[in-house]
């Protein structure tokens, strides 16, 4: 397993990330997560889609919940785009936080079980099985069209950025 270092820190403090690092130009890599229904969702059931994935460490924090509502709000805005919100969050946490936030048009879904979007995006933090924050846009044709491993986990992402990539794909 591709382990880095000095990427990401996390209140300053370097961690170390588990998995390769996506590149724009990339091929999306396909995974497996968990909907709030427990059942398994996959990257490539919205093929021919733009998609935007939001891989947060826990909805439980205040950065990770206003990452959460900024992209639930913008999804009105695009077209044809899904945008997934990604932790490992228990699928009965995410379902009860959604309710009670109005989270409504974001998948937020979970990736607990397996880390199988972590380990293949390279945003699991080894040292706390979390995924850090990251934000990849990827076009209709599974091509990488945007990334950013925000540098510090605690501040949120360029999202005028990732919009910008996301609108120019449509």
């Amino acid at each position: 397993m591709q382990k880095r270092v000095n990427e990401v820190t996390m209140r300053g403090a370097p961690i170390t990330l588990l998995g390769p690092k996506i590149n724009v130009g990339d091929i999306a890599p396909d995974f497996i997560v968990q909907d709030l229904a427990m059942k398994p969702i996959k990257l490539s059931d919205f093929k021919g889609k733009i998609r935007i994935i939001n891989s947060v460490p826990s909805i439980d924090t205040s950065v990770c919940s206003a990452q959460v509502h900024r992209f639930n709000a913008e999804t009105a805005k695009l077209k044809d785009t899904v945008i997934f919100s990604i932790s490992v969050d228990l699928p009965f946490a995410l379902n009860r936080y959604c309710a009670a936030e109005g989270i409504d048009v974001v998948k937020v879904t979970s990736d607990h079980k397996d880390l199988d979007f972590g380990l293949k995006y390279g945003t699991v933090i080894e040292e706390l099985r979390l995924l850090s924050r990251a934000v990849f846009v990827i076009d209709k044709n599974d091509k990488i069209a945007y990334v950013e491993y925000v540098k510090e986990t605690s501040s949120e992402p360029n999202y005028d950025k990732a919009l910008a990539a996301a609108k120019a794909l449509a």
